[in-house]
């Protein structure tokens, strides 16, 4: 049998992979209309599981209320959904 295929397999994990919990802008339809919503409250409404991970808002759904949305990432779709209803976003570092 050749080398190559006695020897285990190893792959690469990059060291600074971040990972993210994912929250549609639909999810966020649960918050009244002028709440703060930032990674505690996420977790308060079970919309993620822990603080542990950085939180990106994606744009899927549709948001009908005003509010202030504090995340790490937004997709481009989110931040224009969230802005056009009349909140605001406040991107983490």
């Amino acid at each position: 049998m050749p080398l190559q295929r006695r020897l285990p397999k190893r792959g690469f994990t990059p060291f600074d992979k971040v990972v993210f919990s994912l929250v549609n802008i639909s999810q966020l339809d649960i918050y009244e209309s002028g709440e703060v919503i930032d990674a505690m409250s996420l977790v308060s409404k079970g919309l993620i599981k822990s603080t542990r991970y950085a939180v990106k808002i994606l744009g899927n759904g549709d948001i009908t209320k005003s509010l202030k949305v504090t995340a790490n990432k937004f997709s481009q779709s989110a931040k224009d959904k969230i802005l056009a209803a009349g909140g605001s976003i406040e991107e983490l570092s």
